[in-house]
């Protein structure tokens, strides 16, 4: 059962092949079996989930039920959840239970969905191997010794060793389609604005946005039919109705336009990965788009831009937590600023440190214009560049990440290395527009994921693009030897 999608899991649920209870029961199963050796869950909330499931099954046997009741899902452990202990894998916040719900895991819960638990992440969101958590890194299902991605590591891990059937997770510079990529699922980023930021804890402001890591194209679009749309709670999230993402998932691509970044097939980039893209690219071909080679000019400064803003943002919402309100506390404080001191130097990681610092110097009254106006102009650019290239193309595709997943503590002594793994994803949040990596090839043994960006809003052409081509490919369909 664990093996299949959230749609055939549906229509399984839907003809009685077996209840919620039972697939809830296998997924748990197998999380007890196996999350012991990818430390992809950081608290798993079996109690729940077979209170959810009974409770799903009861639905479905009144008839009020849609295509996601019953099924097993996994939040990244960004998203408050009431009751739950909610940890953002940071020391800071290992004792803290929310009292209320994001909006994201609210509608989720309407939906009828069954919450298996709370997946590892980078901590804060920070990094871009799962490495940096409180709780342990992650380990890639497809090698143990290799690094999943980050920061939603611990949910690709998840849906790609079958420990659920679907996550969530959350995006500021590549973090869902980048470890989408390392482990070989689907993982989606909408438009910034699209989804609630209501109850996810913040690292950028500007740039966070959350989203879903799924086994398809097809099981994105059923989670975004019940988590996207206006929320009153959150200001930055736009006020209009989302489209039904299912409506449009079997258009033709007769007459797509796609564009392939001439800067993206420049030096660094894997000859496995370009050789993946490249059949990619004939498989479109082949359903009949046209190719066309595009310029994003300004994209070799959007690793050097996000490096500014997102710090500043994280420098400012991490100043919050204080050991005063919530949180972690250092033991005996002196005075109120030797608890200020050493509950964050205690209570923060060293990456999270390092941006905090980056930011606040950003930020400081002799270096705001030079570095954080600067970058922010640089941003203006690069949004303009994705609209001056969407003028000739409907998409544009290129790599997700350079290579294929690297290796435990390959890069973690030097940070500039690390930034670089997001070189193809970090361009696409500072235009805040939707973004997916879908599996496209392997190499010795290592999925390899290729990136498709939509203008803005144009979430369902993307998830239309993505599904064709899983319908011609089963790239998405295989899975690792857990």
């Amino acid at each position: 059962m664990s093996r299949r999608t959230v749609a055939e899991l549906s229509r399984s649920l839907a003809r009685g092949e077996f209840s919620s209870t039972e697939l809830t029961r296998d997924y748990l199963s197998r999380i007890k079996q196996f999350n012991g050796v990818y430390n992809a869950y950081i608290t798993v909330t079996e109690e729940l989930a077979l209170a959810q499931a009974t409770a799903a099954d009861q639905r479905r046997a009144r008839g009020e039920h849609g295509p996601l009741t019953g099924i097993p899902i996994a939040h990244k452990d960004i998203f408050c959840m009431q009751d739950v202990r909610t940890t953002c894998a940071s020391k800071m916040l290992s004792n803290f239970i929310s009292p209320y719900n994001a909006t994201v895991v609210e509608r989720l819960n309407a939906a009828g969905t069954v919450t298996l638990g709370k997946t590892n992440m980078d901590e804060f969101a920070m990094g871009s191997s799962n490495e940096t958590s409180f709780f342990g890194a992650v380990r890639n299902p497809w090698d143990p010794e290799r690094v999943p991605g980050g920061s939603s590591g611990g949910s690709a891990a998840a849906v790609a060793a079958d420990l659920c059937a679907i996550a969530t997770g959350t995006d500021t510079g590549g973090s869902i389609r980048q470890p989408a990529a390392f482990c070989g699922i689907t993982g989606f980023k909408p438009s910034y604005g699209r989804i609630s930021r209501w109850g996810m804890i913040a690292f950028a402001s500007s740039l966070d946005q959350a989203g879903p890591i799924s086994k398809s194209a097809e099981d994105a679009a059923l989670m975004m039919n019940a988590i996207a749309g206006p929320d009153s709670k959150d200001s930055t999230c736009v006020d209009v109705a989302a489209p039904d993402y299912m409506a449009t998932l079997n258009d033709s691509l007769q007459g797509l336009r796609i564009g392939v970044p001439r800067q993206h097939l420049a030096e660094g980039l894997g000859a496995e990965v370009e050789s993946a893209l490249q059949a990619a690219l004939k498989v479109f071909e082949s359903l009949g788009a046209t190719i066309k080679e595009v310029d994003l000019p300004n994209s070799h400064l959007s690793v050097s831009a996000y490096y500014v803003i997102a710090p500043a943002e994280a420098s400012a919402n991490l100043s919050r937590f204080d050991g005063v309100r919530y949180g972690y506390r250092c033991a005996d404080p002196v005075n109120l600023e030797d608890m200020y001191k050493r509950s964050r130097s205690e209570g923060f990681g060293s990456e999270v440190k390092r941006r905090i610092m980056i930011g606040t110097y950003a930020l400081s009254a002799g270096f705001y214009d030079a570095y954080y106006i600067k970058a922010q102009q640089i941003r203006r650019l690069i949004k303009q560049d994705f609209d001056n290239a969407f003028k000739d193309v409907d998409v544009i595709i290129g790599p997700t990440t350079p290579h294929t997943a690297f290796k435990l503590g390959e890069k973690n002594s030097d940070p500039v290395t690390m930034y670089l793994e997001d070189i193809y994803t970090i361009a696409v949040n500072l235009a805040g527009l939707p973004g997916m990596s879908i599996p496209a090839g392997s190499h010795k043994g290592l999925p390899i994921g290729i990136q498709l960006v939509g203008k803005d809003f144009d979430e369902a052409r993307l998830l239309n693009v993505a599904h064709q081509y899983q319908q011609n490919t089963d790239w998405h369909l295989q899975r690792p030897e857990v």
